[in-house]
């Protein structure tokens, strides 16, 4: 059976001697294994990257850059076999694994153009003889942690970033899905990265706890649950490190009376079932503005519900593919049962889906829930599966209230013509990315992606400038060429710019 080791320096080598199985989703059945390291490993990596990094610092932006155009046109004339191989760890159905690797790809190409945002700023003339210039210098060595549901997405969010800005970057991804990492790797390499720069080590927990408390690293950058999200915050934090730390959602879209609902049925399924709601950035509560607007939408959601197809990841007429374990799908059969013990009308069950031919296969088929109350688990808790939950508000300020006080924060959107009603949701609510009649509001690649309250910790958001600045420390120089030499006491005294 293939085993799927770390890449350090540029050469696959041996993990440890644990090992966790890799399954298709399609079928059930393991297809690989990947070797978990820890400590031994990680230290290995921490070397190379502390070996190469000084050199690539000193490499000038236009020249890192170039690397990234040529990893973006190796990445796209590799995108087939990229996207066959994500689907087939991940199970989401081809056309979702090209998204998740062009939504990637976007990130690497705002780093293309590193040499501008990397500009410092300069202040002639601020004294007398004086200059006033800052400049932006990489961390050092940095790593990114990242999750089963986007394993090229967000790989490449981070890692483009920290190299482009001038880091060595370590990359832990996800033990479920951890092939598409290693081979994005190996194009950055063909690309013409140094070896050292990036590297790749598997594990769980155990590399998890070697990456935070290692004294060679400068930067953590997280995204997973938000349990693990304040864990990792709070110890990298605790070991000197900056950290970033994206956590999980319950994102809500608000759907005013005067929507288009057609439209808004249409966005739903797409952002409540697309990739089998395994998404931080899925759509899993409709919020209808009153009794009508709420039966009218029940009335069209149903039968477009019904009607979506579950299949293979190879299917090209299949709406979403299975979910990425038989646990995961267990869990989220698990919480239909709650909703159903807590009081909540169950309107659509995917529990029990088979599909003819993959009958082992990790398939939930689309679940509604409505009369969905605050109060209730399901609710307050992240499904991260196909579920949709309809919670209905009396009105406006009710509709407001309902995201602003959940204690996720990362994404919500808002349904309406009316362009004071959208104006007023974006100023008031708590939520860190707003859409407006857009379902997923992630933004693009020159903006910056970031939840609020228990959907992100730290003080940087993902990719665009913010990433920059996570990935780099300011240095503010002040400069004197005096004219003439000579002492005297103002040589003991804070300069100022009078």
């Amino acid at each position: 059976m293939r085993t799927i080791h770390n890449l350090i320096s540029g050469i696959e080598s041996e993990g440890g001697s644990r090992r966790s199985d890799v399954f298709d989703p399609n079928t059930g059945k393991v297809q690989a294994q990947v070797a978990l390291g820890g400590k031994a490993e990680l230290d290995k990596a921490v070397a190379a990257a502390k070996a190469a990094q000084p050199a690539w610092a000193k490499t000038n932006p236009q020249r890192r850059a170039r690397v990234m155009f040529r990893f973006k046109e190796l990445v796209e004339q590799n995108m087939d076999e990229l996207a066959r191989l994500l689907s087939s760890e991940h199970g989401k159905v081809i056309a979702d694994s090209r998204g998740d690797i062009q939504r990637g790809l976007e990130v690497v190409e705002f780093c293309c153009g590193i040499p501008h945002v990397l500009k410092g700023e300069y202040t002639g003339g601020a004294g007398p003889g004086i200059d006033v210039y800052s400049m932006r210098q990489p961390i050092g060595i940095g790593v990114g942690i990242t999750p089963f549901n986007f394993p090229a997405m967000i790989p490449l969010w981070m890692s483009s970033v920290a190299i482009a800005t001038g880091n060595a970057f370590i990359l832990k991804p996800s033990e479920r899905d951890p092939s598409v990492p290693i081979r994005l790797a190996k194009l950055f390499r063909e690309a013409g990265l140094p070896d050292g720069i990036l590297s790749v080590v598997q594990g769980d927990k155990e590399m998890v706890d070697a990456i935070l408390d290692h004294p060679d690293i400068a930067g953590v950058s997280f995204v997973g649950s938000s349990d693990i999200a304040h864990y990792v915050y709070q110890r990298g934090v605790a070991a000197g490190k900056r950290v970033q730390a994206m956590g999980g959602a319950k994102n809500h879209g608000i759907v005013m009376p005067d929507a288009d609902l057609d439209q808004v049925v249409n966005d739903l399924c797409g952002a409540a079932f697309g990739s089998a709601g395994e998404r931080c950035m899925a759509l899993p509560v409709v919020v209808p503005v009153g009794e009508d607007t709420a039966e009218r939408l029940r009335a069209k959601l149903i039968p477009a519900i019904e009607a979506l197809r579950v299949g293979v990841s190879t299917d090209k007429d299949a709406h979403y593919g299975p979910v990425v374990t038989a646990a995961h799908k267990a869990k989220i059969e698990d919480y239909i049962r709650i909703g159903i013990d807590e009081g909540a009308e169950l309107v659509v069950d995917g529990r029990g889906f088979a599909l003819q031919g993959h009958e082992e296969g990790f398939f939930v088929g689309p679940t509604l829930f409505d009369r969905v109350t605050t109060d209730m688990r399901t609710y307050q808790e992240e499904i991260f599966g196909p579920v949709l939950q309809i919670v209905r508000a009396a009105n406006f300020e009710e509709a407001v209230a309902l995201p602003s006080t959940h204690q996720y924060g990362n994404g919500v959107a808002i349904f309406t013509r009316n362009g004071h009603a959208a104006r007023e949701f974006a100023a008031r609510v708590e939520v860190g990315m707003v859409g407006i009649n857009v379902p997923i509001p992630v933004p693009v690649a020159y903006h910056s992606f970031g939840g609020w309250k228990r959907s992100a910790f730290g003080d940087t958001n993902q990719h665009g400038m913010e990433g920059v600045k996570f990935w780099t420390k300011v240095k503010t120089v002040t400069q004197r060429w005096p004219d003439g030499g000579g002492t005297g006491d103002s040589a003991f005294v804070i300069p100022t710019m009078g």
